[in-house]
């Protein structure tokens, strides 16, 4: 028994499919982390984060890290969140735990480090440097 010919259209579509990029749908790419934090906090849309949306994140990461209703955040509820010197200059009354306020002063703080050209606002960009990753550690 001979082997079936191939026809040229079946040729052509190995072909066509063996050359074309494998790529993912657009929803299913993976986003920068920049991107990924403001999708998360960007609560009117405009495609960036302002302070109003950062400290609302916060607060809300701080009420779920905050699991033994002290009101305060420890070094071990905050997991990793905040150094040791930041913790430091966050903790201006020096008993080891950040309040609420005093979360929300450190958040207040890296979001003014983040935003050079101090237009109130955070865009991709701004949330993918250094000061912008810090911030976005605080945010989630």
């Amino acid at each position: 028994m001979s082997p079936t010919p191939k026809s040229p259209t079946r040729t052509l579509l190995i072909a066509a499919l063996a050359a074309a990029p494998l790529a993912l749908p657009a929803s299913a790419e993976a986003k920068p982390r920049g991107d990924r934090t403001i999708a998360a906090v960007d609560t009117d849309s405009d495609g960036t984060v302002d302070l109003a949306e950062a400290k609302a994140a916060a607060g809300a990461v701080f009420d779920r890290l905050e699991k033994d209703a002290d009101g305060t955040l420890d070094t071990k509820e905050l997991q990793g969140r905040v150094s040791r010197k930041d913790m430091k200059q966050a903790d201006p009354d020096n008993d080891g735990t950040l309040t609420k306020d005093e979360y929300l002063a450190l958040v207040e703080a890296r979001f003014k480090l983040a935003d050079p050209d101090n237009d109130g606002t955070l865009d991709a960009k701004e949330m993918r440097s250094p000061a912008g990753k810090a911030l976005a550690r605080l945010l989630k």
